[in-house]
């Protein structure tokens, strides 16, 4: 048997897997300041659930990890965490609204694997159900921005409007049963540039005539583009979406993120939800081409998944926790801490030392001891490449005399101390 990973999974060593909790843990802490509440959800569903006509479509099906369970019941797993979020809506009418989550969690797709989309990995999402206000999106992008500045990543957040965005394509005449079409190939403009998404409405028998007006629209700077439209909108659409785009900056200056935010005529989110705002959020170097954060408002699929008669306005952003990862690894940014702050080597100490490990863990401070009695050399060697930074060799003079000699590991140095200031010092060199 070859033991090897399936395509598209793989193990994150636990140095990697720190980082990448610290991350999680910086995340956390930002929802929950913002006064979002957590939320967990299986990540196996009911196939049907997840195949139903007002989830993620007919595309993200042919991705979905499907199976039969021992009683025969079609199963899959879930490749978001939008669709369980309908569902405990659904199953919770009386849940209090607006209901602001976050999930974190990994999801499943069964689709081509390439660099930065595994068939496994871990969604981050934020969302607030039951706000038709703009100041839903400002939140989340204004949320956006204190989590990179955290990160030390620095970043642009894009934003359009569909409603806008839609406008534009009536006017310039193109038939409506291949509006959705072509959004979808709009979206592609960051991967395939101006000339392959030409090329792809050609192939989806748009006419030249409309592809010419669409990009003469949509080559406009984002000022001209809105100026040219404000004052005589030619729908009720265009009217809607620059209405919302005014009110939506209105917010953004306010918050004072307007430096970091840019109009894009160009965005869709090519996904056939979104009804209103949506955002991209790239590195301002572009180190990275994907996106590392993406939202946008979704005003009708709850309600129309659940079919309940009720409309769930909502506005959801996820945060992409590998390209986040990567994006700090190839800055040079670090994420890591020591896992062991000290390690102990006992010699001949064992009790006093168990003893003294308990009491360091119990004061807050992540400690470790040797238990297989190697020898001291062999026991810093082993703290050195653990990155442990601080050692104590625990012998029974020691014991007698009640000091102990601390070991810094990066200066190589010594500190003798009492034992009892121990927990002090510690406390305040890892501070």
């Amino acid at each position: 048997m070859e033991l090897r990973n399936l395509k598209g999974t793989c193990d994150f060593m636990p140095s990697e897997q720190r980082a990448r909790n610290k991350i999680i843990r910086k995340l956390t802490d930002v929802f929950e300041s913002y006064g979002y509440q957590p939320l967990e959800t299986p990540i196996i569903s009911y196939y049907d659930i997840l195949a139903s006509k007002y989830a993620g479509g007919a595309e993200i099906l042919k991705e979905v990890y499907k199976f039969k369970d021992q009683g025969q019941r079609d199963i899959g797993l879930r490749y978001d965490l939008t669709v369980p979020l309908a569902r405990v809506i659904g199953m919770n009418p009386n849940i209090r609204l607006p209901f602001k989550r976050y999930e974190i969690g990994k999801v499943f797709r069964d689709g081509p694997v390439k660099t930065g989309r595994n068939r496994e990995f871990v969604q981050c999402d934020v969302d607030i159900i039951g706000v038709k206000s703009i100041t839903a999106e400002a939140e989340l992008m204004i949320m956006a921005n204190d989590i990179y500045k955290m990160l030390e990543l620095e970043v642009y957040i894009y934003f359009n409007n569909r409603k806008f965005l839609s406008g534009i394509i009536k006017v310039v005449g193109i038939p409506e049963d291949l509006e959705n079409s072509v959004i979808l190939s709009l979206d592609k403009i960051e991967k395939i540039g101006e000339e392959g998404v030409r090329a792809e409405l050609t192939e989806k028998y748009v006419e030249k005539q409309y592809i010419e007006k669409l990009f003469y629209f949509l080559n406009m700077e984002g000022e001209e583009l809105l100026k040219s439209l404000r004052f005589d909108p030619q729908n009720e659409l265009i009217r809607q979406g620059i209405q919302e785009l005014d009110e939506l900056w209105g917010y953004i200056k306010s918050a004072g993120i307007q430096d970091i935010c840019k109009f894009s005529p160009w965005l869709s989110r090519g996904l056939e939800i979104y009804t209103g705002t949506v955002f991209e959020i790239f590195l301002k170097d572009r180190s990275i081409a994907s996106s590392v954060g993406a939202g946008g408002r979704y005003d009708k699929i709850i309600g129309a998944f659940i079919n309940n008669g009720i409309e769930y306005p909502a506005v959801g952003i996820t945060f992409g926790l590998d390209v986040i990862y990567n994006a700090l690894l190839y800055k040079e940014i670090s994420m890591e801490k020591p896992p062991v702050q000290i390690y102990i080597v006992p010699i001949g100490t064992q009790l006093e030392a168990i003893n003294l490990v308990t009491l360091l863990r119990r004061h807050g401070i992540s400690a470790d001891m040797e238990m297989d009695k190697r020898k001291v050399g062999k026991s810093l060697e082993y703290a050195g490449k653990q990155q442990i930074p601080f050692v104590i060799v625990l012998g029974e003079d020691e014991i007698k005399t009640g000091k102990v000699r601390i070991r810094d590991m990066k200066r190589g140095s010594e500190t003798e101390i009492l034992m009892d200031e121990i927990m002090s010092y510690l406390k305040e060199k890892i501070e």
